[in-house]
């Protein structure tokens, strides 16, 4: 083949790659299930309401869910399956073992729809939806959820021990693994926000507090006030399930109180206050801004959420819709 006909041939096959790309996520439509399952979004926000009602900690489980799922192959519902004989389960990952929770209620919810739409909406969908809702019943902002997800057919323990953000990590590592998911240093920043619910574990956060490289001394950034508080949940050996909030402010409200801690050296996690300690000249302002206003927080949420939540998408005939969360058809 001449010079001359390969170059609009390479031409051809970068526009259809293109084309197909643009295609992919077009396909995710906020109407994707209005005549398939036109009750889905009602079944997701009641199966919530349920779950929340009964543990108001299920809504900051289901957040960080969907979280741990977008990091890893994209947003395909792949840490919800469990490990068989030839596949490795990213349930078991280490940022995933012993802390990831609210699996039943994805199971309980997905079973609803089963039974209202067989086989129609999928468990990626499901979450993406979980999510906006456990956001909204914990007092925050409601967005447009776009959906047409499909699932994915396997799942990837090492990419869960790769690419998940780490309590521990810094603020050059957290803006790499954003980054490498085509987030921007504003997502990072606005998604870490919802650490204004939940809580964590004593493991994840001791080595602030009584320094576990041998210099004796706690992490500088924490006030003396919030040290000694957390000093009293959490022993310097032993009881790593002991609970702190994330939020020591307003613990189980959706509110921009997470980035007023940071100012305060309150911040439960190195991750969570190195965004403010780092004085990253890139990120610090955007911290100051959501602490000033709980209105910008509100609208930069779900935008930042809504380009979470198409990282490497499944759509059209790529991955299936699973009957069972769990496994593979």
């Amino acid at each position: 083949m001449s010079p001359k006909m390969l170059i609009p041939l390479v031409l051809a096959v970068v526009l259809l790659s293109t084309g197909l790309m643009q295609s992919s996520h077009a396909q995710l439509s906020s109407s994707y299930y209005s005549s398939t399952c036109p009750s889905v979004q009602a079944i997701v926000r009641s199966g919530m309401q349920s779950a929340v009602q009964n543990e108001t900690r299920m809504a900051a489980s289901i957040l960080r869910l969907f979280f741990h799922d977008c990091f890893v192959q994209g947003c395909d519902a792949s840490v919800l399956l469990d490990a068989t004989s030839t596949m490795q389960s990213e349930k078991s990952a280490i940022p995933n073992a012993n802390s990831l929770r609210g699996f039943d209620v994805v199971d309980t919810i997905k079973a609803s729809v089963e039974s209202s739409c067989p086989g129609v909406v999928s468990c990626a969908d499901i979450l993406a939806l979980a999510a906006r809702d456990a956001v909204v019943l914990s007092g925050g902002p409601s967005w447009t959820v776009m959906l047409g997800r499909r699932d994915s057919l396997t799942a990837s323990y090492s990419d869960a021990n790769a690419n998940i953000p780490s309590p521990d990590d810094d603020i050059s590592t957290l803006t790499s693994k954003f980054q490498a998911q085509g987030l921007s240093t504003t997502d990072l920043v606005v998604l870490s926000g919802a650490h204004t619910i939940g809580q964590a574990r004593c493991v994840t956060f001791r080595d602030r507090l009584y320094n576990e490289d041998g210099s004796g001394e706690a992490d500088p950034t924490l006030s003396t006030t919030y040290l000694q508080q957390l000093q009293s949940i959490c022993p310097s050996s032993g009881s790593d399930d002991n609970l702190a909030p994330l939020d020591v402010q307003t613990a189980t409200k959706f509110d921009n109180a997470y980035y007023v801690n940071l100012l305060n050296e309150q911040g439960l996690l190195t991750s969570d206050q190195e965004l403010f300690s780092s004085n990253s000249s890139s990120i610090v302002p955007i911290v100051k801004k959501l602490a000033q206003s709980s209105s910008s927080f509100f609208s930069a949420f779900p935008t930042s959420m809504t380009s979470m939540g198409s990282i490497n998408v499944l759509t059209g005939t790529n991955g299936e819709v699973r009957l069972n969360c769990r496994t593979i058809n």
